[in-house]
């Protein structure tokens, strides 16, 4: 959960800001300066940025935009308390975010600001189990594709087996499967089978459960089905929450609509599609949702671990919250809302024209090259939800397996080999004098000075035995930004994709 320290009367560098009030995952490792997800807290106009299902280093306009704010927030505490100047911040932001995303009409709307999405899913996990005689009953896909979530986020995990544990007594925490063991997706018939049974099992007991359903997950999944999680709440109000995992935020704004109007919590980040730095989250919830929780006692576990001024004005309860600054937050959250404001600027049509060509020349190389098995990523079919006319029902997320070409077929990479790849991605000081010209690359020491990133491993099942995992190259609104602004729509970044993946291919063989 996230922590504030008191902030002295001068203000760290924004650098320092950017890193502060997270966790220890942002502290920069003293050899690269990067964190641990390879970024530095400023911007890096050289970096080849694929890599937004993870992280990415800041752009420059967004440090630009932290910049003005602690400039801003210098001069405002020299006449008022931090805590009154972030409480005055944050709900201007908080304002500001439900105008962007077309919401400022929905009536009892609540907004909860968070350090991370992490501490979004504790927060409506803490709720389920609040003064419960009976265990509540949290559902949620694995762990392996939605981060540890609500696993993490809870403080006494006793483990029972893999896919199931209890926390603090108060709840059961299942996780459903939703990729097969050689990595393929599970069918969604069967996915929403096993949670349709979870449920109902569940509410026969009257018990409370949370049914958390991720739009979309670290592979560009969404699972369990809308239409599944829709049925189950229309059949069960009173005893099932549901909470949307979007906290790659790779969702248009009908569809966060269309969420929140079915009555489900909704979680975002700002850190993922929209590139703002690591550690910025938020929870909105449906005014029947709020009315409902703040019936009940705020979770003790949050007394210490959250601020006041991250909670709505008239939270019942959270007076008693610490009235703590967290300008750190607050600098990636007014980051995360200048790439949200820039990205609803671009043109629909020239979005959607943009994201069918790039993928259809990730898909062609990757389904060509020999050092490569994409991953298949179903559509996204949210119906009866919402339509399929925006532009995410179309792929931002490319995951894809690697291999070493061998004489006759080609052997899979371990899991191991593929996070050493990953990590040399933003190296350009490798050496190339071992690299066998197998398939028809640019010139070795043009493809070793690229520096690129792509998404984080993701343990995918195996292959012929081997324990593999899959990277993963992302589209983000900044890419989709600079896309639908230039004139030759985007063929840019299209060929800074392709070189990041013949970067890849080049320490692949330098690997072997």
């Amino acid at each position: 959960m996230e922590k504030h320290p008191p902030i002295p009367d001068s203000l760290p560098s924004t650098e320092q800001l950017l890193l502060a009030g997270g966790d220890a995952r942002l502290a920069l490792d003293p050899l690269s300066g990067l964190n641990k997800y390879g970024c530095q807290p400023f911007p890096d106009a050289q970096m080849l940025a694929f890599g937004s299902s993870t992280a990415s280093v800041i752009s420059t306009e967004g440090f630009a935009v932290a910049n003005r704010l602690r400039q801003k927030l210098l001069e405002a505490i020299s006449a008022e308390s931090h805590s009154a100047v972030y409480a005055l911040e944050i709900q201007r932001i908080r304002l500001e975010w439900l105008q962007l995303c077309g919401l400022s009409d929905i009536t009892g709307l609540e907004l909860i600001f968070a350090a991370s999405g992490t501490d979004a899913h504790a927060i409506a996990a803490q709720y389920t189990g609040s003064g419960v005689s009976i265990p509540a009953l949290i559902i949620m896909v694995e762990a392996n594709e939605t981060g540890s979530g609500v696993a993490s986020a809870l403080a006494n995990k006793q483990d029972r087996d893999e896919n199931s544990f209890t926390v603090n007594n108060a709840i059961e925490v299942v996780q459903v499967p939703i990729r097969l063991e050689d990595g393929t997706s599970r069918p969604l018939a069967k996915i929403d089978a096993e949670v349709e049974a979870l449920a109902s099992k569940a509410v026969a007991s009257d018990r409370r459960v949370l049914l958390i359903l991720v739009d979309q997950s670290k592979t560009g999944l969404i699972a369990p089905s809308p239409a599944c999680v829709m049925a189950l709440h229309h059949r069960f109000p009173d005893n099932i929450e549901v909470l949307v995992d979007a906290c790659q935020f790779r969702i248009a704004m009908p569809t966060l609509r269309a969420y929140l109007e079915q009555g489900f919590m909704v979680a975002l980040t700002g850190s993922k599609f929209l590139t703002a730095p690591s550690f910025s989250a938020a929870l909105l919830l449906p005014s029947t949702v709020a009315e409902r929780l703040q019936k009940r006692a705020l979770p003790r576990g949050l007394l210490t671990s959250s601020s006041r001024a991250n909670w709505p004005i008239n939270w019942t309860g959270a007076e008693s919250l610490d009235h703590a600054a967290n300008f750190g937050l607050l600098l990636r959250c007014e980051v995360a809302l200048e790439e949200l404001r820039r990205f609803r600027m671009a043109p629909q049509t020239a979005t959607i024209d943009f994201l069918l060509n790039f993928a259809g020349a990730i898909h062609q190389r990757l389904l060509s090259d020999p050092h490569f098995e994409p991953l298949p990523v179903p559509l996204l079919d949210r119906r009866p939800l919402v339509e399929a006319n925006s532009w995410d029902h179309l792929q931002t997320i490319f995951p894809f397996l690697l291999y070493h070409p061998q004489p006759v077929g080609r052997i899979p990479l371990s899991r191991e080999e593929t996070r050493h790849v990953y990590q040399r991605l933003p190296d350009a000081s490798m050496q190339s004098s071992a690299i066998a010209p197998c398939i028809a690359l640019p010139p070795a020491s043009m493809q070793s000075s690229i520096r690129c990133q792509l998404g984080q491993p993701v343990a995918c099942g195996t292959r012929n035995g081997m324990a593999v995992s899959a990277l993963r190259l992302c589209i983000s609104s900044r890419l989709i930004v600079e896309a639908t602004v230039s004139d030759d729509k985007g063929m840019a970044i299209i060929k800074n994709a392709l070189m990041a993946l013949d970067k890849t291919a080049l320490l692949i063989q330098s690997s072997g």
